[in-house]
């Protein structure tokens, strides 16, 4: 099927950007929930349970490239991406359970973990992948596609923070045996079972709205390929410069989001001793800033391009995010846990988080544009590709930030089952400093990177127009008519 070159209908936007949801829910949970379950509620160190994830991750790097390599050869009635996003979502929904429902008896725990997460990663994959990939495949319009894109990122966060919400409000609540709801093992397993329902009924939902559309035969059928000729065609398509560049970026600057949200919890507990009400607002207010992104992305991708955008937001939000460190380093914050520390932080966290979710609205929207550039040099298109790509980039953010999260925790001196309040200050401030740190420098890196991408709406507008004539000449010689 021909990509659109104009407005495609709101309905078919909405059941796209819907299919973002289980991502929403498993990365909420990867990174907010997994360390702090594992290391404080079932007692796994927590240099184990980021070396579980990293090994999780290495079996990443074989599998995503795989399953975007194979959706771009999908040939059925149900089109190339269809038939993955009916037969993955209920098995992707029973791996979620068994991750939060680990067994009593924790001899192999950190097996478990490593299994449990491989698992659940390679079903998200099959999910996220050809959904992703429908991007370049329903437009080709340099706006229309970051029209899907802002949608996708507003289902996965209102997905991930629907979760994050019940677990904190409903789930993860304190009793007579346990004064913090984050650390009582009897909501996990709610958790659990509600993310996975809304995992599995959000993309069958998606790809059912999307089915009359996108679910016919493919124009051409594949040629045989062998298994050296997929690795030969992936890694061309990886390898353009653009890509490198996008890519390159987005891992640094997911890996330090990433953390980020893996490190919010302790911060939330341990530095800033947030009480139950806080913990309830605090995804209502993550989601005000995602619809405010929302709001002003696309405008600022017409006014500045998605490049600028990229780097203005960022350093805005490394900016407005690292403020209240550094001022309760310097002893003039608040005190910690009081209304004024509490509504203070949390302005500064709404201002910061809707220039973070730009960055990667415009990062996820100029891969779709990779599509074209990689086809003029290649001749394919391999939008599956660039979409495991992406995965693959998110989940090593994921991985990098949940695993420097446990070493800055261990190195800290941060002990299991700390009590909020009773921590020294010492290691508190070993805490902040390294992670503001770490911060900063991926910051800058991710900057100076995104300034080299190559590709501007003028460029894209230009290729669309050459493959279109180039299309038509192809057409008319064979005498084969749209």
């Amino acid at each position: 099927m021909i990509p659109a070159a104009g407005k495609l209908p709101t309905r078919l936007k909405i059941f796209h950007g819907l299919g973002s949801v289980a991502y929403g829910v498993k990365d909420n949970g990867f990174s907010t929930f997994l360390l702090i379950f594992y290391s404080q509620v079932v007692g796994l160190d927590a240099k184990l349970v980021s070396l579980a994830l990293m090994v999780a991750l290495l079996a990443d790097a074989f599998v995503d490239p795989i399953i975007g390599h194979m959706s771009d050869r999908t040939y059925t009635r149900w089109g190339r991406r269809h038939p993955w996003l009916y037969l993955a979502p209920l098995p992707l929904a029973a791996s979620w359970m068994l991750l939060w429902s680990p067994p009593a008896d924790h001899t192999y725990i950190f097996l478990y973990l490593v299994v449990v997460a491989i698992l659940v990663r390679t079903l998200v994959s099959c999910c996220e992948v050809p959904s992703f990939s429908l991007v370049a495949e329903l437009t080709t319009d340099y706006d229309e596609r970051t029209a899907l894109v802002r949608l996708r990122y507003l289902f996965g966060w209102a997905g991930g923070l629907t979760v994050f919400f019940l677990a904190n409000a409903v789930f993860l609540r304190k009793d007579a045996t346990h004064e913090f709801g984050q650390l009582n093992p009897d909501g996990y397993w709610l958790y659990g079972l509600t993310g996975a329902v809304i995992m599995a009924a959000s993309v069958l939902i998606s790809a059912i709205g999307q089915h009359s559309r996108m679910a016919h035969l493919p124009a051409a059928k594949p040629a045989p390929s062998s298994p050296i000729n997929a690795l030969r065609e992936v890694k061309e398509s990886l390898r353009h410069p653009a890509a490198l560049i996008l890519l390159g970026a987005s891992l640094i600057a997911i890996s330090s989001m990433q953390m980020t949200f893996t490190i919010s919890n302790f911060l939330y507990l341990y530095v800033w001793q947030f009480s139950e009400y806080a913990f309830a607002l605090l995804p209502w207010l993550l989601m005000a800033g995602v619809v405010v992104s929302f709001v002003l992305v696309q405008p600022l991708h017409r006014r500045f391009g998605k490049r600028l955008t990229a780097i203005i937001c960022g350093i805005i939000s490394l900016v407005l995010w690292i403020t209240p460190f550094a001022l309760r380093l310097a002893r003039v914050w608040p005190e910690e846990g009081t209304t004024q520390s509490t509504s203070l932080l949390l302005c500064f966290m709404l201002l910061a988080n809707i220039n973070a979710v730009m960055v990667m609205v415009s990062a996820q929207s100029m891969l779709a544009d990779v599509v074209e550039a990689s086809q003029m040099k290649t001749g394919r298109r391999t939008e599956g590709v660039f979409a495991a790509g992406w995965m693959f980039v998110q989940k090593c953010g994921t991985a990098v930030g949940i695993g420097a999260t446990g070493l800055l925790v261990s190195l800290a001196g941060l002990e299991s089952r700390a009590v909020p309040g009773q921590v020294a200050t010492a290691v508190i401030d070993r805490l902040t400093i390294a992670y503001c740190v770490l911060v900063i420098l991926a910051a800058i890196a991710s900057t100076l990177i995104f300034a080299r991408f190559p590709i501007t709406r003028a460029d894209h507008e230009a290729r669309v127009a050459a493959l279109d004539a180039a299309a038509k000449i192809d057409r008319d010689a064979e005498g084969v008519h749209p």
